[in-house]
């Protein structure tokens, strides 16, 4: 098993990419927590991933309270002794407004979820990590944290706020053996996206400007994701890893 004896917080692991997320790692023999404001999402996900032979527990995290953060890492460590990963998924979409119709309170959310809620759960955890001796963060941004859209100015700046944080990140604690990197999911089929699927112009352009021609599961970020935190990727810190069917290649 690649998680063999690892214990992972997943931040928005109620549903969409943090559940399957969640399920992989599971299975991967890793005990795992996930922290979400969904709270009947989240314990139906915690039952699954139990009664399927996993290690599950079900905490209620709004991301952008640094105290519900450290109550989260002190219920993960009290009831699995230490924590080795942690997965920052939680974020919302900026519903597609541009700069000019983003009022302040609309930017403020977007940017407390997506960006202050990655850096407290990275500085919520990072304690425990140095008592375990080395730890895992991997922090999910976007491609639209790499390149820009006509879309939400907010979105764009939360993600590239989030590129970047993971990187200093890196640098600040490689040498404690800690490492951080961020994964930049495409357009993936997840209840945050489901409208632009339902939306038969949107997702025709979607399509079109994918070179693979489809939709992202998400069970392939979540294989991204399961390869970062693990041994394998034991030189990689500070990195980017891009899971988008060719978008930003072009």
């Amino acid at each position: 098993m690649r998680l063999d004896n690892k214990v992972a917080l997943i931040s928005g692991g109620a549903r969409g990419m943090g559940a399957v997320t969640a399920r992989l790692f599971a299975s991967e023999n890793a005990k795992v927590v996930i922290g979400d404001v969904l709270e009947e999402e989240g314990r139906q996900t915690e039952a699954q991933i139990n009664e399927a032979g996993g290690e599950c527990l079900f905490v209620r995290l709004d991301v952008t309270s640094e105290s519900n953060w450290q109550d989260v890492v002190a219920a993960t460590v009290a009831r699995f002794g230490k924590l080795d990963i942690l997965v920052n998924n939680a974020g919302i979409s900026g519903q597609g407004l541009g700069l000019e119709a983003t009022s302040a309170d609309q930017w403020d959310r977007v940017m407390d979820i997506n960006a202050k809620g990655v850096f407290l759960g990275i500085k919520a955890a990072i304690p425990q990590m140095r008592k375990a001796g080395g730890g895992s963060i991997i922090n999910i941004s976007s491609i639209y944290g790499l390149v820009g859209s006509g879309g939400s100015g907010a979105y764009h700046a939360s993600k590239g706020a989030v590129r970047l944080l993971t990187k200093a990140t890196a640098i600040q604690y490689a040498g404690e053996g800690i490492r951080a990197n961020s994964v930049h999911p495409g357009f993936i089929a997840t209840p945050m996206t489901e409208a632009v699927g339902d939306d038969a112009g949107r997702n025709q352009r979607v399509l079109a400007q994918t070179p693979l021609g489809r939709w992202g599961e998400p069970r392939e970020v979540a294989y991204g994701v399961l390869f970062l935190v693990s041994d394998e990727s034991s030189f990689m810190t500070g990195s980017e890893l891009v899971i988008d069917g060719g978008w930003t290649a072009q």
